[in-house]
């Protein structure tokens, strides 16, 4: 609430405030009224309630929820392997020789 707002609620609550209680004042007070004074007071503050709540509104709503995508349903299949002979060099017997080797495609 800004203070410009501030300001104009609390002049508009005393100015009521004053208002009432010069009204309660002058009005003279008599027995046998059955409490129409009392009711009075009660019915303004109780108005003077709901205009307030009127005024400052209703809070602001939550914000929306946040919303995530979800995964992918597709994954990669799994690498396809098997088993080829090739010719390999041997370092130990410093020649060629023919060994099965794993080949997958990716």
């Amino acid at each position: 609430m800004s203070n410009n707002n501030r300001w104009a609620m609390k002049t508009i609550m005393a100015v009521g405030l004053a208002g009432s209680l010069m009204t309660a004042a002058v009005l003279p007070a008599q027995a046998g009224d059955g409490g129409a004074i009392a009711a009075g007071i009660i019915g303004g503050t109780a108005l003077g309630v709901l205009a307030g709540a009127a005024i400052a509104g209703a809070p602001h709503p939550p914000p929306p929820p946040v919303y995530y995508a979800p995964d992918p349903a597709y994954y990669a299949p799994p690498p396809h392997c098997w088993y080829e002979h090739h010719r390999v060099w041997d370092y130990d017997g410093d020649a060629y020789v023919v060994r099965p080797v794993r080949v997958c495609n990716y």
